[in-house]
């Protein structure tokens, strides 16, 4: 509708044509779903495509996220396992001082 092109509402609602299915969509099967004019056809793929572009763009940064977490998280835990191994250590120091006596 943002496109002006509110006639074929009716027929995608009817091909059940959602989110997923619209991305999915090429000249042929616009042609098939009654968007005789080549125009309309243009438009809808060109913004298609600009839709593909940003969900792109969206799905690299999301994993670029996850991966500087997983970073974060390893960091974190080699942190606590050196700090444990201290712990240890100290311990084992003054257990073994402790013995000597």
């Amino acid at each position: 509708m943002s496109l002006n092109l509110e006639q074929y509402v009716s027929e995608f609602n009817a091909q059940n044509i959602n989110g997923e299915h619209l991305l999915q969509l090429d000249g042929s099967r616009l042609k098939a779903l009654g968007m005789t004019s080549s125009q309309d056809r243009a438009i809808i793929k060109k913004k298609l495509k600009e839709m593909k572009v940003s969900l792109e763009k969206a799905r690299k940064a999301q994993e670029k996220m996850e991966k500087q977490r997983e970073k974060l998280r390893k960091k974190e835990q080699e942190q606590l396992q050196r700090r444990s191994k201290k712990t240890d250590k100290c311990s084992s120091d003054a257990t073994e001082g402790t013995n000597e006596q």
